[in-house]
């Protein structure tokens, strides 16, 4: 008997897009056929934990993130009540005891953000304390390697989900390799990953890989509606800030970014005429008063002006502009800024905007940002070149 029905469709009542990934992971478990390990892979926010979890669920016959259609061989209610389904995430030093409550954050919803770098606290959405979370050894060894002797206790599989195995320390890593290079057939590895760059070659290679994409605008507005309960225009303007980050975008706040999209072009004008003044002081407001998520947005936001700027100039069609109702704005900065790197203002823009995910404050970014657009709004390049970033800080420069 196949782990799922030729008639049931892989994660139907949770997982936002995906649709190839999902066709492969029905496949799999139609075939009645699986591998010791899976290693799911993509970037941020486009529902890896999610996906994994509903693998650890259909493998055990639970009903709940995908419709069993009647054929589920388990009564618990989810992969969180199921003594052979186990989650693991990373945690950063001395943050054992705030596992359990994020674990159970994701019971609720598998789209939770429960990472402690982009979420340091639970209590509040202010904390910006960098706190990066990894596996160490300890944790490897106390908690994980011992699942590797269990054998099911009433499920088919002994299933041991493993997010982010990319931040496992490399002696956990290794000692993690050595168990996969001799599989049990009693049990499964759901692993994910987010830089697989940072994996072990030897562990990818010993994996089944399933890639995940980030979401098209349209499958985040249907998801913002269905399961958020946002409203059609929200919806479709928070899709448009999510970046194809779908769990990131559930924690836009609407308003705020309504209100930043004004500021985002005074951001962009006072820094062609390096308005210092000015500039420290929207740049200290959003410092201030915008979480990490929002920050983020604001980024993604920009991001998307820069993108209807470069489209109009090329084209002048209003159409194709994602921002129709910025309409007047592109059409002026079109006007004054024909000669403007906007792929390099983009390019810069992406990757400033990585160090907000390793919680460098925004102020500091976006001080850098405004020195390297000046240049950049005039068709030039920067005073001081991306090799030798390190000048932006003037103690430095005088050595």
């Amino acid at each position: 008997m196949s782990f799922i029905e030729d008639h049931i469709s892989f994660g139907d009542r949770r997982i936002v897009g995906q649709s190839d990934a999902r066709h492969k992971a029905e496949k799999i478990l139609k075939s009645n056929r699986l591998s010791h390990a899976y290693l799911i892979t993509g970037p941020s926010g486009v529902g890896k934990t999610a996906f994994a979890l509903a693998m650890a669920e259909a493998i055990n016959g639970i009903d709940n993130l995908t419709d069993l259609k009647g054929t589920g061989v388990s009564k618990k209610s989810s992969w969180f009540a199921h003594p052979d389904i186990h989650l693991f995430i990373p945690f950063p030093s001395k943050g054992e005891n705030e596992i359990q409550p994020r674990i159970e954050m994701l019971a609720q919803d598998p789209y939770e953000i429960v990472d402690f770098a982009v979420r340091p606290a639970l209590n509040s959405d202010k904390v910006s304390k960098n706190r990066r979370a990894f596996y160490p050894i300890d944790y490897y060894r106390s908690d994980i390697q011992p699942l590797m002797k269990y054998n099911p206790n009433e499920g088919r599989r002994t299933v041991v989900v493993i997010t982010e195995i990319d931040t496992m320390r490399k002696e956990a890593a290794n000692a993690f390799l050595k168990f996969l290079e001799e599989p049990s057939s009693r049990l499964v590895f759901v692993l994910t990953a987010t830089k697989t760059d940072q994996l072990l070659p030897t562990i990818i290679s010993r994996c089944q890989q399933i890639r995940l994409n980030p979401l098209e605008e349209d499958e985040i507005r249907d998801a913002l509606v269905r399961y958020d309960h946002k409203s059609e225009t929200d919806a479709s303007f928070l899709a448009r800030m999510a970046d194809g980050n779908y769990s990131l975008s559930r924690f836009f706040d609407v308003e705020t970014l309504k209100r930043t999209r004004e500021e985002i072009i005074d951001f962009l004008r006072y820094s062609y005429t390096q308005d210092v003044p000015a500039l420290l002081t929207l740049i200290n407001e959003w410092n201030k008063k915008l979480n990490t998520e929002n920050q983020i947005a604001v980024c993604n936001s920009l991001e998307q002006l820069l993108r209807d700027i470069l489209v109009y100039r090329e084209r002048q069609d209003s159409e194709l502009v994602t921002n129709v109702d910025q309409i007047d704005v592109i059409k002026k900065f079109t006007a004054s800024m024909q000669n403007a790197r906007i792929i390099d203002m983009i390019e810069h823009l992406q990757n400033l905007k990585q160090l907000l995910y390793q919680n460098v404050q925004l102020k500091y970014i976006f001080s850098v940002l405004s020195m390297r657009f000046s240049s950049l709004m005039r068709g030039v390049e920067p005073v001081i070149p991306e090799d030798e970033s390190w000048k932006h800080l003037p103690a430095f420069s005088e050595m």
